[in-house]
């Protein structure tokens, strides 16, 4: 193992160790062991939360409304975001567009989804209108910032075309695209968790943590919210095993091994 890899491997354990010494310094600070339960209760509730089967169920339906949201949101805002990188009008028009899809209160978006859709559907479409400005900027920054010199190389014979932006355009901003994938994991569990708390999805997370307030069981909400955390670990570092493995199978073509 690679010393900056284990440098960040022990930094992210300190930080587990701190966030439960905030909690249980939270518990003392308000006299409140109900509302903030010891650390070992919290473990405790997570790993019997994790012996049941039900627990897999939830999180198979909130990660499926993740990875919904995630998909349509990278497939949409990575459009738009070209659309704007090749085209500064395009930029002016869209951009009171992404101003409202970041500004607006997630209570408000959901509320108006609820009346408009399916509650089932909710969670999702909620998360793919918040997360869209994530991609979508990221993807315009990452074309605004490509060596012109090395635009003009492939325009000399033709204009933009689809050749140009899969060859060009996509390979350089894979940085900034993995960036905003990591963000928009984290943002978009909270949106989809908010939102099923809020339409009381079947069988969700949202649901679960509902119901484990209402009859005070805040050991069961924080270890819920410790699951959640590992989703998102877990779902971020998608996109960089992606890259690591399309990088492997490139290396061993260019070698002629594949």
């Amino acid at each position: 193992m690679s010393t900056n890899k284990y440098r960040s491997i022990t930094a992210f354990s300190i930080g587990i160790v701190l966030t439960g010494c905030l909690i249980q310094a939270a518990g003392q600070l308000r006299n409140d062991q109900l509302v903030f339960p010891g650390v070992q209760e919290i473990i405790r509730a997570f790993f019997s939360l994790l012996g049941q089967g039900k627990t897999y169920e939830r999180i198979g339906t909130t990660l499926f409304h993740l990875l919904q949201s995630l998909l349509l949101s990278f497939g949409i805002g990575v459009l738009i975001g070209l659309a704007e990188g090749l085209s500064d009008w395009v930029r002016q028009m869209l951009k009171p567009v992404m101003i409202l899809f970041r500004s607006i209160p997630m209570i408000v978006l959901a509320v108006v989804l609820m009346v408009l859709l399916r509650y089932e559907h909710v969670p999702a479409i909620s998360a793919v209108i918040i997360l869209i400005p994530l991609f979508s900027e990221a993807v315009c920054e990452g074309c605004r910032r490509i060596d012109p010199e090395l635009i003009d190389v492939y325009r000399m014979n033709s204009s933009i075309n689809a050749t140009i932006v899969l060859h060009v355009y996509l390979p350089s901003i894979t940085g900034y695209l993995k960036q905003a994938f990591e963000n928009a994991a984290g943002m978009g569990m909270k949106v989809v968790v908010s939102a099923e708390y809020l339409v009381q999805a079947r069988n969700s997370l949202g649901k679960v943590i509902f119901s484990a307030g209402y009859f005070n069981e805040y050991a069961e909400i924080y270890a819920y919210a410790l699951i959640m955390v590992l989703l998102v670990v877990i779902v971020s570092a998608v996109p960089g095993f992606i890259l690591r493995c399309a990088s492997f199978f490139r290396k061993k073509q260019e070698s002629g091994i594949v």
